[in-house]
């Protein structure tokens, strides 16, 4: 079973006859004349000083069976300050309003605020606030949750999709601006659902599979096999591999949205769809949330959906390193000497320090074959990342100013967050190695610098930025847009830095 998507229309005002009905009351300035037509009786407005509600943002106001209509429930939503609502707290809003559907099937909100006017691209952001907090990564569970927190022992069955149609002002340049959105939150819940999959279900095979079906939206898609990236030479990737009887694959997706001689920009991502740390073994505590090691690489393919999904105006390049890091009596060990694609060879000292091998690999074939403008790289890569920002900023590392400052502004416009990290000569030297040419892990200290540092010897003087999302892709705090295990992470954030800056 899984959680039946809502269904979202737009409509110009009216007042609703049935279901529920949600209103909008900014902070002191009480409800609009389309929101006071939906209360003849005025109940909410006597509940208000009863609720002590003022219109704090994300405030609720319920009442029952509203006196003088035929409604199921009629709810006040605060909005807060008038001039605090951006793009983001429209999501929030949206994400607000869907935890009070409840088992409501017919749903109006009211669209209207006193003092100001709401367009069609703050309706597109509330409606789509709405699909991001409806997500439930439930497709496993059999039985029917009886309300109590136990199961009754029935088969559970699809929720009928609830209804909602969002009245506004002028709801043609909201279905507009929907049309746009909704190719992003599909982008991100495809990522949702490829990192919440268990690895027994989604290995590197299945994964390329999933990434196949983006040619139904013109995405052009190459899947290179172990015999292809051994020709290649990716020795670092095919390293990481080998404990593993399930293969590798190395998933190459372009979308052709700009001009036929424009040079493409790039986006890597790490996709070790389960970590059991090889020879250098994680501990038992927390190894099952490994099956999350991949969301680098479900970033890069929900955003490829969604830049297609959306016929974005740019050649955009995705590719994503699948391998899956077992143990067997072929898995790599501590001290083994692998060569990458470029030719530098690497001691391997920790076999769990294994995404940046990968990555390494995936990064010199994008920058050799592709010349891109610049690359960007997504990877779950170190848990020193979250010892340094927790689980609020991801890492962003850079040798490129101008790309680093659009990424800080893209992470700022979706609250998806980046912090920019230090990059060094002092710490590339904590890598430098008396055996090969580099090893794959430093000291103790800075250790997601020094990760960063590794990549960084993989793409030449293209521009480039690594983001070591480990403390948001997953197990994320939940916030009104998500309460899934898997955020999503870097959907939104990347597919509003091509939008802003790189689309003709």
């Amino acid at each position: 079973m899984m959680t039946s998507r809502p269904s979202i229309a737009f409509a110009k005002f009216a007042v609703p006859k049935k279901g529920s009905v949600f209103v909008l009351a900014a902070n002191d300035s009480g409800l609009g004349d389309p929101a006071k037509a939906c209360d003849p009786a005025k109940t909410l407005e006597r509940a208000f000083p009863v609720a002590d509600f003022s219109g704090k943002f994300a405030g609720l106001v319920e009442v029952l069976a509203p006196e003088g209509t035929s409604l199921d429930r009629l709810v006040a939503v605060g909005a807060g300050k008038v001039s605090a609502l951006d793009d983001h707290a429209w999501l929030k809003l949206g994400g607000t309003i869907t935890t009070s559907l409840r088992k409501a099937t017919e749903v109006a909100i009211v669209l209207d605020l006193p003092g100001t006017d709401v367009g069609g691209r703050q309706a597109a952001q509330l409606a789509a606030g709405i699909l991001l907090r409806s997500y439930a990564f439930d497709k496993y569970k059999t039985k029917k949750d009886n309300g109590d927190g136990q199961r009754d022992g029935n088969k559970a069955e699809p929720k009928k999709p609830v209804k909602v149609t969002i009245h506004t002002a002028d709801p043609a340049a909201a279905k507009k601006a929907f049309s746009d959105e909704v190719a992003v939150i599909d982008g991100v819940l495809l990522a949702r659902d490829l990192v919440n999959e268990p690895a027994n279900i989604l290995g590197p095979v299945e994964f390329a599979a999933r990434v196949n079906e983006l040619e139904a939206l013109g995405v052009a898609v190459e899947i290179l096999v172990e015999k292809e990236m051994k020709k290649l030479g990716m020795g670092a990737l095919l390293g990481v591999a080998q404990g593993s009887p399930r293969g590798a694959r190395l998933a190459v997706m372009r979308w052709n949205g700009g001009k036929a001689k424009d040079s493409p920009i790039a986006f890597v991502g790490k996709g070790v769809t389960f970590d059991t740390g090889g020879n250098s073994i994680k501990t038992a505590s927390g190894m099952e949330d490994m099956k999350g090691d991949m969301g680098g690489a479900a970033a890069v393919t929900g955003l490829m959906h969604a830049l297609a999904a959306r016929k974005a105006n740019a050649n955009v390049v995705g590719i994503i390193g699948l391998v899956e890091n077992a143990v067997d009596g072929h898995a790599q060990r501590p001290g083994d000497i692998v060569t990458s694609m470029s030719g530098q060879t690497i001691e391997v000292l920790n076999t769990d320090a294994e995404g940046r091998l990968v990555l390494a690999d995936a990064l010199w074939y994008c920058n050799d074959r592709f010349q891109p403008k610049f690359i960007v790289n997504l990877a779950t890569l170190t848990g020193a990342i979250m010892v340094a920002l927790g689980q609020h900023y991801a890492g962003l590392f850079s040798n490129n100013d101008e790309l680093a400052n659009r990424l800080t502004s893209a992470g700022q416009a979706t609250q998806e967050r980046v912090w920019r990290m230090p990059l060094g000569t002092e710490y590339d030297k904590l890598i430098d190695s008396k055996n090969a040419d580099m090893k794959n892990i430093g000291g103790r200290y800075g250790g997601a610098i020094i990760a960063a540092q590794f990549l960084q010897r993989f793409v030449k003087d293209t521009p480039w930025a690594h983001l070591d999302i480990a403390g948001t892709a997953i197990g994320a705090p939940s916030s009104e847009i998500n309460q899934s295990w898997a955020s999503g992470f870097g959907v939104r954030l990347l597919d509003r830095l091509v939008r802003d800056n790189y689309e003709g």
